[in-house]
């Protein structure tokens, strides 16, 4: 196992991958660290795999997945992750705004007990209305939603101990959401602040035409974090809700009978039938959600049931 791994996918980035590559050795040759560097190309329509390719020859140290087509950051993260062999991964952007100068810094950080180091952008060069301001709202959210502030969750400059993000399953955006998935299982995070340079080369991949994307990921993380924390109190609140709607539903289907209007009750006594089965199901399934943190086998249960939920989605085929 080595020391590090310092992971970055990369899209249509063949003006960068040769300048980060460069600037990613400058920085950790001197630490002196048994490490490996991945770059993940996330099907590039352009020269980045042939560059990366041809860096990969001539340096050992750097290894490169490819996959087929466009999958997004978070399965392109997901692949380095799965790949790397250090103890310590470091994922970053591949388009250099993210600066490679602060990789030692991170490096400290986790040498200090912490299993995640989270970068937060101080002086964050990005367009405000289409970056900054929805990037603001939506860090106050995912704070509110998760309970877990972090300052920039935007921010792809990470430090993980390799324990700890392996076993967190990525989809969809959920990059931006391994502390609050971490957080499950009582991890240390720390924040240290980090440069951030404008886009010198290519255009940016990201738009406002992700937003739905992080409102559904968040919806999904609230869910794991309350059943992780009082699964009990969780369910039982859903199931009185159901019992509540069963019991007016059955209250009014009685009205209508002794009025004798006439029509059939059949759609009121069955909503009302189904209601009532969901609140028992429901708390049955509390029952077991609070027997799984009672014996210890909360962090494994919950990471079963989201890798059983979503075994039907589309897995990305990739080439190393």
């Amino acid at each position: 196992m080595k020391d590090l791994s310092i992971i970055a996918p990369l899209y249509n980035e063949e003006e960068c991958v040769r300048f980060l590559y460069e600037a990613i050795v400058r920085v950790v040759d001197p630490l002196q660290l048994d490490h490996e560097i991945l770059f993940v190309d996330d099907g590039s329509r352009d020269e980045t795999f042939r560059v990366a390719l041809e860096l990969a020859e001539r340096d050992k140290r750097l290894r490169v997945i490819r996959f087929r087509r466009n999958f997004g950051q978070t399965p392109a993260m997901a692949a380095g992750i799965d790949h790397a062999r250090g103890k310590i991964l470091i994922t970053m952007d591949g388009d250099l705004q993210n600066d490679p100068e602060d990789i030692p810094r991170f490096i400290e950080k986790i040498q200090e007990g912490f299993d995640i180091v989270c970068g937060w952008r101080e002086k964050r060069q990005d367009k405000l209305i289409t970056r900054k301001i929805p990037s603001i709202v939506a860090n106050w959210l995912i704070g509110k939603v998760t309970g877990v502030p972090i300052r920039d969750n935007g921010c792809s400059l990470k430090a993980y101990r390799a324990e700890v993000v392996k076993a967190i399953p990525l989809y969809s955006e959920m990059h931006r959401f391994i502390p609050a998935m971490a957080s499950i299982a009582g991890s240390r995070i720390a924040e240290i602040p980090v440069r951030h340079h404008a886009r010198k080369y290519g255009k940016s991949k990201y738009g406002l035409s992700r937003i739905y994307k992080v409102l559904l990921d968040l919806l999904m993380i609230k869910t794991i974090v309350s059943f992780g924390s009082r699964p009990m109190l969780w369910f039982g609140g859903i199931s009185f809700l159901a019992f509540f709607g069963s019991m007016i539903t059955f209250a009014y289907a009685i009205v209508r009978w002794n009025r004798a209007e006439g029509d059939s009750l059949v759609v009121l006594n069955g909503t009302a039938l189904l209601l009532g089965a969901l609140a028992v199901f429901l708390l049955f399934a509390g029952s077991l959600g609070e027997l799984a943190y009672k014996t210890g086998n909360l962090k494994m249960t919950v990471l079963a049931v989201i890798r059983a939920t979503f075994t039907g989605f589309e897995k990305p085929q990739r080439e190393e």
